[in-house]
């Protein structure tokens, strides 16, 4: 990774994830010894320190994430107590939909179908129980597939009897555009 500003792409990538990542997985992934890292983490600590900012860091047992401010909590709240009680947007659906047909799918795989962030969707989704998110040991994103919630919401007993999903599941032109070979996910599952 040289000639990259590490401490950009380190907020890049606490941006995108979404989770906690761990000073360990992170002084690996950027090729940095603990010490480098942490200096690093600092300089971002100062840029996220003014409280009229609306991004923070929590620092919490040696992992990192980057979180809104806690001082607008319930203004956010209610922003999505309003969107999570009504009926699923149409992204919504859209992004619920490609899950259901492509899981397990990761947010860069959904970014890359949908051209768009995905990130509050997903979070949408995942508060409403209509997906769940999992993590595979050492990857650093989290993978996503409806839930039983879900399935049973439809009155189905698996993402198999959805309208053709044979063909959407197996298409070749979208494997390709992910970079995937279809029979590598016909051997995940």
């Amino acid at each position: 990774m040289a000639e990259i500003n590490k401490m950009s792409l380190l907020e890049s990538l606490l941006f995108t994830v979404g989770k906690p990542l761990s000073f360990k997985e992170l002084a690996s992934w950027l090729e940095l010894k603990e010490k480098e890292l942490l200096e690093i983490i600092d300089e971002l600590k100062n840029k996220y320190s003014d409280s009229q900012s609306g991004i923070q860091l929590a620092i919490n047992n040696k992992k990192i994430q980057m979180i809104t401010n806690p001082v607008h909590g319930k203004a956010l709240n209610e922003y999505f107590k309003a969107e999570l009680s009504g009926e699923l947007t149409k992204a919504s659906s859209e992004t619920l939909t490609i899950i259901a047909y492509r899981q397990p799918i990761s947010k860069e795989e959904l970014e890359q179908i949908r051209g768009v962030n995905c990130s509050l969707i997903l979070r949408n989704l995942l508060i409403r129980g209509l997906i769940e998110s999992s993590e595979a040991r050492g990857d650093l994103a989290a993978t996503y597939a409806v839930t039983m919630d879900f399935l049973r919401h439809l009155g189905i007993r698996a993402v198999e009897e959805l309208p053709n999903f044979v063909k959407l599941n197996s298409d070749e032109n979208l494997a390709k555009l992910l970079g995937t070979d279809l029979n590598d996910k016909d051997l995940e599952k």
